[in-house]
């Protein structure tokens, strides 16, 4: 007898996903699945998965996949397929699957809201809507027309995710009352903002306040016109940009007219170095942070870093305290929003964690973390030179009168609403769809 000889894809960016598999390097199989996936043969990219579920132990995708790489003309399969890798977190892989499924059952609203779903969870909302749209006589107001909103919204299309918005009827479900409740904000918040700027691809403040009621501080001058608008990628923070920060706070707080009476200090370290610092600028005593206090700034270095269940007092905020982070990472946002941000990053270190410096064999290491007293980091932030950092020629300026008039378009819709990151509430999840 002749053995058969096992079934291998034939795509060469599969095959080395393949070959990855070999030597049991599962996160790099999914590395080279992650780029170009779109278009290589559903069977085989199915092949390739099903291997990597299998060595991770992740029964329900393994079988999934396995039922596509011997019926890849099958909807239901396609589609159990796509949910099951949007459920393990391979939300790429899910798009090619369940864009098929809903071309081959183009009446499945299952199968267009998990393609919805899978779209939103790689941050593809223009394709997102491009899908809503294009099955526009089909949608049901909750869920459908609402993820429309949504992602007209994520996608930066003001003017369709308004027109869009005025269709829907109120929801009969007690369930999307909140959603309903946020997407209003959300628009109310775009058109105060409309009175200080454009609210366009390249207005970052404007979008960064209309998606989450965050007031940002201050602007990147490294990279504007190649796609960072005011974000930073790298960032060795300093004691300089600190004090700015701070300084662009307190400018916050003056054109709102928000009169807080204290800073409380939160009990990480970080958090309490940028505090003691905050409270002198401010001319306001330091206090510890106390979820209902009232009429405070609660100031973080990076929210993200703050304990879960500090963050959790801090989404249902007491009226009067305001939230002010510095330093907030754009690719992985933190849970609650603030109020406040001096910055947005992608990846970050504080000044006081050590420096990377050039050694003299032109090598790079990291300096020791200052590990002085809290109150003597503070006093050098307070002491530091707040002047802006030069940046590339094309980056607009952002003076302090333009924070300013930001804030008055914005001061009766600032502090309002929800306190969690934005994030779409997306389909009831359903196993079968025909």
């Amino acid at each position: 007898m002749f053995s058969r000889k096992p079934r291998r894809p034939k795509s060469p960016e599969l095959l080395k996903a393949w070959e990855s598999l070999d030597s049991g390097d599962i996160p790099g199989a999914l590395r080279q699945l992650r780029s170009g996936t779109d278009s290589l043969p559903l069977a085989e990219t199915a092949l390739v998965v099903a291997r990597a579920a299998g060595a991770a132990g992740f029964d329900d995708l393994e079988q999934a996949a396995e039922a596509v790489v011997a019926h890849p003309d099958r909807p239901q399969e396609l589609y159990d397929y796509g949910y099951a890798c949007v459920e393990r977190g391979v939300s790429y892989l899910a798009v090619p699957a369940l864009r098929e499924a809903l071309r081959l059952a183009p009446g499945s609203l299952a199968a267009l809201r998990e393609l919805v779903s899978a779209y939103e969870r790689e941050e593809r909302h223009g394709e997102a809507v491009e899908v809503l749209s294009a099955h526009d006589g089909e949608l049901t107001d909750w869920p459908d027309r609402y993820l429309l909103v949504h992602n007209a919204l994520m996608a930066g299309d003001l003017p369709l995710a308004r027109r869009q918005h005025a269709l829907l009827a109120p929801p009969e479900d007690d369930q999307w009352q909140f959603a309903r409740t946020r997407q209003n904000r959300m628009l109310e918040r775009a058109a105060s903002a409309q009175g200080a700027g454009p609210v366009d691809r390249t207005d970052l403040r404007g979008w960064q306040y209309v998606l989450g009621g965050t007031v940002l501080g201050t602007l990147s001058p490294h990279g504007y016109s190649a796609g960072m608008t005011g974000r930073y990628a790298w960032l060795q923070d300093s004691y300089d940009q600190c004090l700015r920060g701070l300084l662009r706070l307190k400018a916050v707080l003056e054109a709102a007219g928000a009169r807080p009476a204290s800073v409380s200090l939160l009990p990480d370290r970080a958090g309490r170095v940028l505090g003691l610092a905050a409270a002198e600028v401010l001319g306001l005593p330091a206090v510890p942070f106390a979820p209902e206090r009232a009429d405070t700034v609660v100031v973080a270095y990076d929210l993200n870093d703050v304990d879960p269940e500090i963050l959790g007092q801090l989404y249902e905020r007491t009226p009067g305290q305001v939230l002010h982070e510095h330093a907030s990472c754009w690719t992985d946002p933190p849970a609650v929003c603030a109020d406040s941000v001096t910055l947005l990053h992608q990846s970050n270190t504080a000044p006081w964690a050590g420096l990377l410096r050039q050694t003299e064999d032109g090598g790079i290491e990291r300096s020791a973390p200052d590990e002085r007293p809290e109150e003597e980091i503070a006093a050098d932030i307070v002491s530091a030179d707040p002047t802006p950092e030069e940046g590339d020629d094309d980056a607009p300026a952002d003076p302090d009168e333009a924070l300013r008039a930001f804030v008055e378009a914005v001061r009766a819709t600032w502090l309002q609403g929800e306190r969690a990151r934005l994030q779409s509430s997306g389909p009831v999840p359903s196993s079968r769809f025909m």
